[in-house]
């Protein structure tokens, strides 16, 4: 067994050999809080949980750090323009952050550090650079020089005498344009902390070496993120870490975004999103199907009618779940995936290769059922909820039946809505349909998807 992962700085798909054998650390860029996420802010967590959630089944401890980008100059200037501490805004989106990854079935990270808690850190990296001639202080900044480190831009394979660094208001007193702020000086009115060379806060590409170092040590296995914080992110992250003296991360990891009309979904476009909205219309377990069953390498253009087909796909595979459960009982999921599940997940995670293994699965195991061979139907469903529990996207566990969320009250919704759908079924039984009709439009403004099946209505809950 092998897993393969596309390495970005490789630029190649490498075999994947951990650094402490039996032990994956994964470092994630996180959430920068200035408003609240869309789909493709979380598409990058929920792709990471999946990976996360391989490793795990592979046999590996993982460590799994997702960072909060706490302080960013979109907060400060979010803080400006609505009055309000900038340290309310952050907290207020990191919540709506940690609701959209809840929601969606991503499995909290082992770590998730802010950027403010770990300025003692920072000042000590740019103290390490300062001595080794990397980065010098300038009007009360702290810079990077990126003519120090010759292997500045290896992982977005760019030019360094093409490049042009995107630069915050107030950068002053740079030796070199392309040079990236590592400590920014203090201006009136926004937060700062004490340092060395003067009171100011930190840049957004030291908050994640100083990170990983600090939770992951100077060598670890694998960091990620958005494709687009290849530049200047991540190739910042690497010069500054490896300048230091970190090996850093040994395996560089990337997703793809959600696009509309082929455009990267964005605040700034206007074209986002929400999750809070989106989960308002479509079942949750729905919608980590249709951002997670794309390979994570693969764009993802939003549409309805996309949604719709993730919509029909998946209660294809509820559906023989729910028939099989009704037919024979509880079925715990096997102890291994099938064989060609695990080779398609082995292979850079091909997800839409495993997932035509499921569906293969489900139709053989409708076959069994149709055939009246419970033996065989129940030993398929076994297979299912296993592929699907590496998925995230078991319909039988805790997280979506509601089972693990504190309360037991799903015993007690389920005795009443049994209670409104026998009325349902009194009522057609003696042709009144308009009172059968009003019964399932209540239950469905209520949230509930009424579904009627040869054996009875069956209910669950739309999100």
């Amino acid at each position: 067994m092998t897993i393969r992962l596309y390495d970005t700085n490789a630029r190649q798909v490498r075999d994947f050999v951990p650094l402490t054998p039996g032990c994956v650390s994964i470092y994630l860029c996180g959430a920068t809080v200035q408003a609240a996420p869309h789909i493709g802010h979380i598409r990058s967590g929920l792709n990471f949980d999946i990976i996360r959630r391989w490793f795990s089944y592979r046999g590996y401890d993982v460590t799994f750090v997702r960072n909060v980008t706490d302080i960013d100059d979109k907060i400060l200037v979010k803080s400006a323009d609505q009055g309000r501490p900038w340290w309310a805004i952050g907290y207020e989106n990191e919540r709506k952050f940690t609701a959209g990854y809840d929601a969606l079935g991503c499995e909290p990270p082992t770590y998730e550090p802010r950027a403010t808690g770990h300025i003692p850190e920072m000042i000590e990296m740019m103290r390490g650079l300062i001595e080794r001639g990397h980065a010098y202080v300038s009007e009360g900044n702290v810079y990077f020089d990126v003519r120090s480190y010759p292997d500045y831009l290896q992982l977005s394979n760019q030019e360094l005498d093409n490049l042009r660094q995107p630069e915050g208001e107030g950068e002053l007193g740079k030796r070199d344009q392309r040079d990236f702020a590592m400590w920014k000086a203090v201006k009136p009115g926004e937060p700062s902390w004490e340092t060395p060379w003067g009171r100011g806060r930190p840049g957004w590409h030291l908050e994640c070496s100083v990170m990983a170092h600090r939770y992951l040590g100077p060598a670890f296995d694998i960091h990620g993120g958005g494709m687009d914080l290849i530049f200047p992110h991540h190739d910042n992250e690497i010069a500054q870490a490896k300048a230091y003296g970190d090996e850093f991360a040994r395996y560089w990891v990337h997703n793809a975004w959600v696009t509309m009309s082929g455009e990267k979904m964005s605040k700034s476009l206007g074209n986002s999103v929400l999750v809070s909205e989106m989960v308002k219309s479509w079942r949750p377990i729905v919608l980590r199907y249709y951002l997670g069953t794309p390979h994570y390498r693969s764009m993802i253009e939003y549409s309805e009618e996309a949604l719709r087909e993730a919509e029909s796909a998946f209660a294809r595979i509820e559906g023989f779940v729910q028939r099989v459960v009704e037919k024979a009982g509880h079925v715990e999921p096997a102890a291994e995936v099938p064989p060609a599940f695990a080779e398609a997940m082995d292979d850079d995670l091909g997800v839409p290769q495993a997932l035509a293994v499921v569906h293969t699965t489900v139709r053989q195991g409708n076959s069994a059922l149709t055939a009246d061979d419970k033996e065989t139907a129940v030993a398929r469903l076994a297979e299912v909820r296993a592929m699907l529990g590496v998925l995230g996207l078991d319909p039988l566990d805790a997280h979506w039946t509601g089972a693990d969320r504190g309360d037991d009250l799903h015993g007690v919704v389920d005795s009443l809505v049994q209670l409104v759908l026998e009325q349902r079924q009194s009522a057609r039984s003696r042709k009144d349909y308009g009172t059968a009709d009003a019964i399932r439009d209540r239950l469905v403004q209520a949230g509930l998807e009424i579904e009627d099946t040869p054996s009875g209505s069956r209910w669950t809950i739309r999100g």
